[in-house]
């Protein structure tokens, strides 16, 4: 018997894989639950606030008072959230969280004007294949610089990471490059990181060999999940990061036993997506964005 293979393969996930197999299964495998967390819910506040600013005021008018009233309506439209409500704050609490991703927008204006943002899309989901597996991620936003080039550009609310670490988050952005010319048809001339915490930005020309290599390490993180799907042996890996782990009870490194997670599984697998047909293209604006700024052929 084996464990049933994911439907895709996206920057997360590859990162998951490679930082704890045995996290991985429980997480895209088995799906268990996993706690609400303060920061993630903070990146989702803050990153409806920037696509409210972007689409709801046009350039000219993104304002640090405009983002900090997208924050507010943001702030209104995800109360009800489960990943909100199961945090649990207490009004003092749910004050500091708040005030945190105020401070997160204020920097964002150090690191660039909004109002010099063509903006192409936020939020979007791109999928391309890559050998007998689906790549998919979303693309936080996608823009035209000033002399008509394609851009990516992806927010980061938490921590710079060291230098070592450097080239390993770039390769989600890489991996947003190579979904852009499958699925769009046009080579990004950068992609960038941009942390809000510090601020910060990162950012990379993506090349044939970056998209290379994107593509091979891609290749065998989709080989090793595989094999340990057929093999069902996902190992863990001990690391800093298990002081973050929400799966401790089911992992063998804390006395867990994996074999108990298999009761914990919500009864479904990964969600499938309909025939192409069934449902609008959300990358419809984006084609003709770009065929219009003569990225790509009519």
């Amino acid at each position: 018997m084996s464990l049933p293979l994911p439907t895709t393969l996206s920057p997360s996930k590859v990162s998951s894989f490679k930082d704890c197999a045995l996290a991985f299964r429980f997480s895209t495998i088995d799906r268990l639950p996993e706690p609400p967390s303060p920061a993630a819910a903070k990146g989702t506040l803050v990153h409806k606030a920037l696509e409210l600013l972007f689409w709801d005021h046009p350039q000219g008018s993104r304002s640090l008072a405009a983002a900090l009233d997208c924050l507010g309506r943001a702030w209104s439209l995800l109360a009800s959230d489960a990943e909100f409500t199961e945090l649990g704050l207490s009004d003092e609490e749910a004050a500091q969280f708040r005030h945190e991703a105020d401070q997160l927008l204020r920097r964002y204006f150090q690191l660039e004007d909004p109002d010099r943002i063509q903006v192409l899309g936020t939020e979007l989901m791109l999928q391309a294949p890559l050998g007998d597996m689906q790549l998919r991620g979303i693309i936080d936003r996608l823009e035209l610089d000033p002399d008509g080039r394609l851009v990516v550009t992806d927010y980061k609310t938490g921590r710079v990471p060291p230098e070592s670490r450097e080239q390993a988050r770039l390769g989600g952005v890489h991996f947003y490059a190579y979904l852009c010319e499958k699925a769009l048809g046009v080579r990004p001339a950068r992609v960038q990181l941009l942390y809000l915490a510090e601020p910060m930005s990162i950012s990379a020309t993506p090349s044939d060999q970056s998209i290379k290599g994107m593509a091979v390490r891609a290749q065998a993180v989709w080989a090793a999940v595989e094999r340990a799907c057929q093999t069902e042996d996902f190992r863990p890996h001990p690391s800093a990061l298990c002081g973050y782990c929400a799966y401790q009870a089911f992992c063998p490194a804390f006395g867990g036993d994996p074999a108990l997670a298999v009761s914990q599984r919500p009864g479904s697998t990964e969600a499938q997506v309909g025939p192409a047909e069934a449902r609008p293209d959300p990358t419809q604006a984006v084609r003709d964005a770009l065929r219009a700024a003569g990225l790509v052929g009519v």
